[in-house]
């Protein structure tokens, strides 16, 4: 099984790609960042919990004051995640 990109990729690439993402792009991230982080244990856990944390504001930076509403109604519309 191959490492995670999401996980194994420098922090300063995924910020980068963060910001060229398609709202459907970056909730699926998230999705994706989320199950790692139920996946991860010990020192793997706080990079993920990082990751997630970066993704989190690039959806707020979307979506200001919304918090992060828009990515959990996009969880609800997907019924396969």
């Amino acid at each position: 099984m191959s490492a995670n990109p999401l996980i194994t990729e420098p922090v300063e690439v995924l910020a980068t790609r963060l910001e060229a993402m398609t709202d459907d792009e970056l909730f699926l991230t998230m999705s994706e960042l989320e199950k790692a982080s139920n996946a991860t244990k010990n020192d793997a856990a706080e990079e993920v919990l990082f990751r997630i944390a970066l993704t989190e504001e690039e959806i707020e930076r979307r979506y200001p004051g919304q918090v992060l509403a828009p990515y959990r109604d996009w969880r609800q519309r997907q019924p396969l995640l």
